[in-house]
């Protein structure tokens, strides 16, 4: 059986040096090499969703790859997709990099520039435990998928359009709906999932920040478990220490989470930073939330080309969503389509605030009643998102929104 291998190298030079010492390796199918993190995810998340055996099962990342480090990128792999073996190919070869490589995830390390010997070797190693491991799953009876849980941001294209309410009633629904779910405030500075859930905590999503290996003990620490079911990751109470939440903290936060929960919905807010512009990179669906009027679609519009100047996001990989959505507004939904290059969910809200004031006055927005329209179309946005379970979320959402909305229209 030939061994399929995919290369992500960013730098040309690299790319045609790898691809060519790939073609000349026995019983070796290298695949279309692949040019960023982003792609690289997104390839094998495609890929694993098919079916395990569509998998590579040897990937090698380049020390150059890019806007996510080689290492941190190992580790995603590592984590989502267990059963591929992941070579890295450096030019440092020290001891010090290979021990690093390894508790990244990493299967071997080869040594720049390249030599077949070395490459051969390697890759055939790390084939045949990659092979191993599958068979193992197999022999178990277990159904292996390699993508974890569901990672959804919400951001705002600026402050006060909607963003931490979306946030919680998307989790809320898919909590509703059967499935394990995470709700993270990653708007580090401002963050108010805590006072719209009535919370006082003591931990928060700092104190992961400083952790290298998060275990799931650890993880369960951190998090608070509210009435509703919801496992909720807050924000700092002090606003300064967001700053110790890096990029690569957050990066490590997300994927612990993805791996202990079916939904992971995080609220990034209004402003990017370094952690949630890494949240909106590694989310499965990255939403836009916006309301119909010119200041807050110019931010929609501002926010997405930031995204892809930076390479977190493409426009096209990116959801807008109206908020305050009323027939008589002049901004519709497709010339804000129009405007910022995006989809546009097919799912509006409507703008109702008086549905929300007793609830949001009480700082309790989970007890927002289901014959409420904003409810009923957030829960709705879930459903459109992909976080409710498709064959049972029907009957288990059906004390919410849902049913109430399909019996109102039957």
């Amino acid at each position: 059986m030939p061994t399929r291998i995919l290369p992500a190298v960013g730098d040309a030079d690299a790319v045609r040096s790898v691809t060519t010492l790939l073609s000349q390796l026995p019983d070796a199918e290298p695949v279309a090499p692949v040019v960023d993190s982003t792609q690289l995810i997104d390839t094998l998340a495609r890929l694993a969703a098919e079916s395990v055996d569509e998998l590579p099962e040897v990937v090698i990342v380049h020390e150059r790859i890019g806007p996510v480090p080689a290492l941190e990128l190992i580790r995603e792999v590592a984590l989502r997709f267990p059963a591929v073996g992941v070579i890295l190919v450096t030019s440092d070869a020290s001891p010090g990099l290979f021990q690093a490589a390894m508790d990244y995830g990493a299967r071997g390390l080869v040594a720049l520039p390249l030599s077949y010997e070395e490459l051969a070797s390697r890759v055939q190693a790390v084939a045949q435990w990659s092979v191993g491991v599958r068979r193992h799953l197999g022999a178990g009876g277990d159904v292996f998928t390699g993508v974890g849980g569901t990672v959804v941001t919400v951001s705002g294209a600026k402050g006060g359009v909607g963003t931490t309410l979306t946030a919680i009633q998307l989790a809320l629904a898919a909590q509703a709906s059967g499935r394990s779910t995470a709700l993270v405030d990653m708007d580090l500075q401002t963050g108010d999932i805590a006072s719209y859930l009535d919370v006082q905590f003591r931990r928060s999503v700092v104190d992961l920040a400083a952790i290298t290996d998060i275990s799931p003990r650890v993880l369960a620490d951190a998090v608070f478990r509210h009435d509703t079911g919801l496992a909720l990751l807050l924000a700092p109470a002090e606003g300064e220490r967001g700053e110790d939440v890096t990029d690569r903290a957050a990066r490590q936060i997300v994927s612990a989470l993805r791996s202990r929960y079916e939904v992971v919905v995080i609220d990034c807010g209004a402003q990017l930073g370094g952690a949630g512009a890494a949240a909106v990179e590694m989310a499965d669906r990255a939403l836009l939330i916006t309301t119909p009027d010119v200041v807050a679609v110019r931010g929609a519009k501002r926010a997405v080309r930031m995204w892809d100047r930076l390479q977190i996001r493409k426009a096209e990989e990116t959801t807008v969503v109206v908020n305050r959505h009323s027939r008589a507004t002049e901004i519709q939904p497709p010339l804000i389509q129009k405007i910022t290059g995006t989809a546009v969910a097919a799912t509006v809200v409507p703008a109702n605030f008086k549905e929300l004031q007793s609830v949001v006055d009480a700082g309790r927005i989970h007890e927002l009643e289901n014959k409420s329209s904003v409810k009923q179309a957030l829960w709705g946005l879930a459903g459109e998102v992909g976080l409710v379970k498709a064959a049972d979320g029907g009957h288990k959402a059906g004390r919410g929104p849902v049913s109430f909305r399909r019996r109102r229209e039957s």
